[in-house]
């Protein structure tokens, strides 16, 4: 069992993170640069897709109640993730926290984790964009063969100028006499990861300032999608009162509305949050991590909650939170306004908002993958930086080829409660390990101090436990079964291979 739970040491820790030379990771993001880096992630999925249906199917209005919740949970495990990022600058985030603190085995299964949570994160993000870049191509009256815009069976209709599921049809509208097509696969789902892996595997500095100019347009859109509801709402403010109450609908009695309700919502839009940890994962490219660290995860973490606020209090003052369970609530939203050009714009906006997150879920996944194969528990070819690019490329090629194929052919319209399971998971063992790390090793040189230690670090436990416990079974099943899988790898290869193992291994002998 001692074996399962060696932790890396800090010294190990210490030497990657001074590293140099062709085969390192290039140091070339300032603050600002993690910032829209976590910007780009956050704001994305959740504003333009989740916060609509959280409010049709479990808050309400209070789903502007669920982003609070869900934002002081983040706040706390963003602090203890600023702790450990200014403490141990190297890429693999809450994999490399936990490896350092509670052990190899946890490491394992924290790194797994986000392999799942990343790489079907991306791939449900693929699946929303390929939706909004088809509905902007009809507003231009451009039409891609439908057969290659659907996954394998999904039966589409011709309806309004655009092609859309049978099932997204509005009630009382009969199919009858409307053109059909059955989806073959999602080809661009497929195209979009290919790109974005080919912008990643270019170099990281270069992802990171087309992400900057990307972040900067789809905040642009938010802030106008705000100026306008909002001034909207303040010129009809009987709509306002009327889609706001109840503000708390009662339950259903089955967790649905109610203050059951403003906890499932909060579960279910915490896939909203998983930029910060993201951010975390570009620690080794950051060029003055101690400092900027902290900035780029709790400044992006602060902007995009009030965003989120703001965006969900508009959008169910706009629209009654019934009608909100579609693919695009917020261009539904301002359609309200009457403001012709609105739909055009918010479509523009999600289709440059859910490419940042993509990109920034890839990068995500191909460096916590890159950190364990450094450690030994992957293969080395997961860790092989190509000399001119200074990026992880087979590992970014791999998980690129494989999160390409999920959105083309799979549906897969559950997943983003599957990755809130593996975000809140993550969040957990961040937690415990910055209380660890502070009774092992007291007196060490911290940066950036995670305060109110271990109150803080105990809330965060506390908050992200109980937010995955309103998260259907389902999402617990797969989880289950993708860590048990895992664990077939880490006790078939990873500890045979593990660098922290043959460490041990003389002092054993002796």
């Amino acid at each position: 069992m001692s074996r399962l739970l060696r932790i890396k040491p800090m010294s190990m820790l210490t030497q990657e993170a001074s590293e140099t030379g062709e085969h390192t990771l290039k140091r070339s993001l300032g603050a600002l640069n993690l910032i829209t880096l976590g910007i780009g992630a956050i704001i994305g999925a959740g504003i333009f897709v989740l916060t609509g249906t959280a409010a049709a199917t479990a808050a309400g209005p209070a789903v502007s109640l669920s982003f609070v919740l869900a934002g002081i949970t983040c706040a706390f495990a963003g602090l203890c993730y600023a702790e450990f990022a200014s403490i141990i600058p190297i890429a693999g985030s809450a994999y490399t926290y936990g490896y350092a603190t509670l052990g190899e085995l946890v490491a394992w299964i924290i790194g797994w984790d986000l392999g799942l949570e990343y790489g079907f994160g991306a791939a449900t993000v693929a699946s929303g964009w390929s939706g909004y870049f088809n509905s902007l191509l009809a507003q231009m009256h451009i039409h891609i063969p439908p057969q290659l815009t659907a996954t394998p069976g999904t039966v589409l209709v011709f309806y309004q100028d655009q092609w859309m599921p049978l099932a997204s049809l509005p009630m009382g509208i009969s199919d009858a006499g409307l053109q059909h097509a059955t989806g073959l696969f999602n080809l661009v789902a497929i195209l979009v990861i290919v790109v974005i892996t080919t912008v990643l595997v270019i170099g990281i500095k270069e992802s990171a300032n087309l992400n900057t100019a990307i972040v900067i347009v789809k905040l642009t859109v938010v802030g106008i999608f705000i100026a306008l509801g909002g001034y909207f709402l303040l010129m009809h403010p009987s709509l306002a009162m009327h889609n706001w109450h109840p503000f708390i609908p009662p339950s259903d009695g089955h967790g649905h509305f109610g203050l059951n309700g403003i906890a499932l919502g909060a579960a279910s839009v915490f896939f909203a949050y998983i930029g910060f940890d993201a951010v975390s994962t570009a620690a080794q490219e950051a060029k003055n991590p101690q400092k900027d660290m902290p900035i780029g995860i709790l400044g992006s973490l602060a902007v995009c909650t009030v965003l989120y606020i703001l965006v969900s209090t508009i959008l169910t003052g706009l629209k009654n939170y019934k009608e909100l369970n579609v693919a695009a609530p917020v261009a539904l939203g301002i359609k309200v306004t009457g403001i012709g050009w609105g739909e055009l714009l918010v479509n523009i906006g999600a289709v440059f908002g859910l490419g940042t997150v993509m990109l920034v879920m890839l990068l995500g996944q191909s460096r916590v993958f890159f950190s364990m194969s450094k450690d030994g528990l992957l293969p080395k070819w997961a860790a092989d930086i190509h000399p001119r690019f200074r990026t992880p490329w087979i590992s970014t090629i791999a998980v690129g080829t494989i999160v390409a194929i999920m959105p083309g052919f799979l549906p897969i319209e559950q997943l983003s409660k599957l990755v809130n399971i593996g975000t809140l998971l993550a969040f957990t063992i961040v937690c415990a390990g910055v209380w660890v790390l502070r009774v092992r090793h007291p007196d060490m040189h911290r940066p950036f101090k995670t305060p109110l230690v271990p109150l803080v670090p105990i809330l965060g436990i506390l908050s992200a436990f109980y937010l995955m416990t309103r998260l259907p079974l389902i999402t617990w099943t797969v989880m289950i079964g993708w860590m048990i899988f895992g664990l077939l790898i880490y006790f078939g290869y990873s500890i045979r291979h593990s660098k922290v193992q043959k460490l041990a291994q003389p002092a054993k002998g002796n």
